[in-house]
């Protein structure tokens, strides 16, 4: 059985562990609160919870926009393109969803898909196509 990718499932416990953990304080990471001041971070986290809620459609305009707002860190940018490569993938649009992948390494050289995200049968073979020179 393959996981599903559940961004937003992910998000949930990041803002249940910062609301927990208060305010950070100099040298902690940021927390949701100061993402969601950011506009581009805002809207990555809107996509990554539409596309959990299965809205992708919402999804894929948010995490455009988020790109197009300059994500400050490589890895953000390289979950948007991935988070985009399977919305591509799973609507039949396979060029577009191995040109994501390849700009979600483009972004972050240590991007890759986990174990059970690379072995979906829908977008596992057009990243594995994706890696190759």
């Amino acid at each position: 059985m393959t996981t599903a990718f559940r961004p937003a499932a992910a998000l949930s416990a990041l803002v249940l562990a910062a609301a927990l953990g208060g305010c950070a304080t100099p040298g902690e990471a940021p927390s949701v609160s100061d993402a969601f001041d950011r506009p581009a971070e805002r809207h990555l986290l809107l996509g990554l919870r539409a596309y959990d809620e299965a809205n992708y459609a919402d999804a894929e305009r948010y995490l455009g926009q988020a790109l197009s707002l300059k994500l400050s860190t490589a890895r953000d940018r390289a979950t948007a393109h991935k988070t985009l490569a399977f919305i591509y993938c799973t609507s039949g649009r396979t060029a577009e969803c191995g040109a994501a992948f390849r700009a979600a390494k483009a972004a972050d050289p240590a991007f890759q898909l986990n174990k059970a995200e690379a072995g979906h049968p829908v977008w596992g073979p057009v990243y594995e196509a994706s890696r190759q020179p």
